[in-house]
């Protein structure tokens, strides 16, 4: 029998990227900009000193590592809630290195928090909590000149995925502080801070009930509420009467699941096996509905949905459907 011969598939090798950015040894010179200079008199008026300074190596924007006092930086207040499991692991961690190796980033802080406070520090609210469990005076800080850095660090937080919960919360905390700085600008230019317009209706539903399941409708209403071109302060609005109605519909859901509950079915999957049963069937390529149309075609499917056209094998065929709180 002959030999079969091989052949071999060759794939077209990607091509390698262009460089850009800055070489190494030019991230430490030239002349700092005015407003690093005055950055790093802000870190010396604060009580803390500037370790160093240097050029990012891709934007070649200006940073400076300083030393902080704990008590001159605070965490933003629209990041992800404490998790006082994490921060008591990470200082039990710190306390057993012996050393702090990860500095935090910082930007100035606006004004009106008062002079105790003269940093906010968007992504550092565990490392500063366990340093002042521990006792510690200060903390290394990455700190840029630019503020607008504080409502971007969502996206830039991607090394620990947080949940459908989480990451909600942060973004309607960033909303409302956004719409204070700047009311007038459209929801749609902040896309890059918030990430998904879809976060900031669920942020306020957890925000009214914190025990909100908003992971099982997260999938349909990412398809459907997009970023509105409208005023931030607008947006708010809308989205705030969206959230009373999605909470509406999860309230109707939670007495469907009790009916089928009821009849004998047992899953942790209910949930999400209704809320797929309410939401309409969009055809692969066909564009999902706005938000608005949405609710719309759940409040009215949830409200004549029948108990008992529903099979066990249905709801099994739901697992893992959805996305985690």
């Amino acid at each position: 029998m002959a030999a079969r011969k091989k052949t071999a598939t060759r794939r077209r090798a990607k091509a390698a990227p262009a460089p850009r950015g800055l070489e190494a040894r030019e991230l430490a010179r030239g002349a700092p900009p005015p407003e690093t200079v005055a950055l790093e008199a802000s870190v010396a008026d604060a009580g803390g000193a500037v370790l160093g300074r240097f050029r990012d190596p891709l934007g070649g924007r200006w940073l400076v590592l300083a030393s902080l006092p704990l008590e001159r930086i605070a965490p933003t207040p629209f990041q992800r809630d404490l998790s006082e499991a994490h921060a008591k692991r990470l200082g039990a961690v710190i306390e057993e290195v012996g050393v702090f190796l990860d500095p935090v980033i910082a930007v100035p802080a606006p004004e009106e928090q008062g002079p105790a406070t003269r940093f906010w520090s968007p992504n550092g609210l565990h490392r500063l909590t366990a340093l002042a469990r521990l006792g510690a005076r200060s903390v290394t800080a990455l700190v840029s000149a630019d503020p607008a850095l504080a409502y971007r660090i969502l996206a830039l937080n991607t090394e620990k995925a947080h949940t459908t919960r989480e990451r909600a919360l942060e973004a309607i905390r960033m909303a409302r502080g956004l719409a204070l700085i700047d009311p007038a600008r459209r929801e749609s230019e902040f896309s890059l801070e918030l990430e998904d317009g879809s976060l900031v209706t669920l942020g306020i539903a957890y925000e009214a009930q914190p025990r909100f399941a908003g992971g099982a409708y997260a999938p349909a209403l990412r398809a459907s509420d997009a970023f509105l071109d409208e005023p931030l302060g607008e947006a708010l609005a809308r989205r705030e009467a969206r959230a009373e109605r999605l909470l509406a519909i999860d309230a109707r859901v939670a007495e469907i699941i009790a009916g089928l509950r009821e009849r004998g079915f047992e899953s942790p999957y209910l949930r999400n096996f209704v809320v797929a049963r309410i939401r309409p069937f969009r055809p692969r390529g066909r564009p999902a509905p706005e938000a608005d149309a949405l609710l719309d075609h759940m409040e009215k499917a949830a409200a004549r949905f029948d108990l008992e056209k529903i099979r066990g094998e249905q709801i099994a065929r739901s697992a893992g459907a959805g996305e985690s709180d």
